[in-house]
This record gives C-alpha cells, structure tokens and sequence, in this order.
C-alpha cells in the first residue's frame, strides 16, 4: 500500500469563527501573494464555510489536496496555487 505524503503548507490561515463571504477573501487574498505551487492551509468551520469556501477556491482555479476534519469539528483544507 502506498501512503501519499501530503506537502508541508508554506502558509497557514485559522479562519474559524470567521464569516462568509470573508472567510473566502482572506483564503484568496493570500493565495494571490503565493507563487504558483505553493500550499496554503485553510482551517474552516463546519456547515457554511466548508460549503462555500471549497467552490470558491476551486472556481478561482485552485487545487484543493487534502480534507481533514478535525477534532473540534472544524476542518484542514490544503490549497495548492
């Protein structure tokens, strides 16, 4: 079996407890100071954020890597630009 090794993210962003749609301005906002390739971490709330956050990304032209739900119930999105 073989284990994908996820990437080391080059930049974290803790958006929990913050809004849509700004939760989403932020994530973008800083992948557009990231060079292509690079990997950004998103941690967002469950329910809205996890429903609105994703699509934007990936509508922006991003790749979402890895989904990884987390204890609090959150989750750990990682973006490649």
């Amino acid at each position: 079996m073989v284990h994908e090794v996820k990437p080391t993210p080059d930049r974290t962003l803790d958006l929990r407890t913050v809004l849509c749609p700004l939760n989403f301005v932020r994530a973008k906002l800083a992948l557009e100071e990231m060079t292509s390739g690079q990997v950004l971490e998103v941690i967002l709330d469950d329910g809205e954020p996890m429903r609105n956050v994703p699509r934007s990304i990936k509508s922006e032209g991003h790749m979402i890597i890895d989904v990884l739900k987390l204890a609090d119930d959150s989750y750990r999105l990682l973006i490649r630009k």
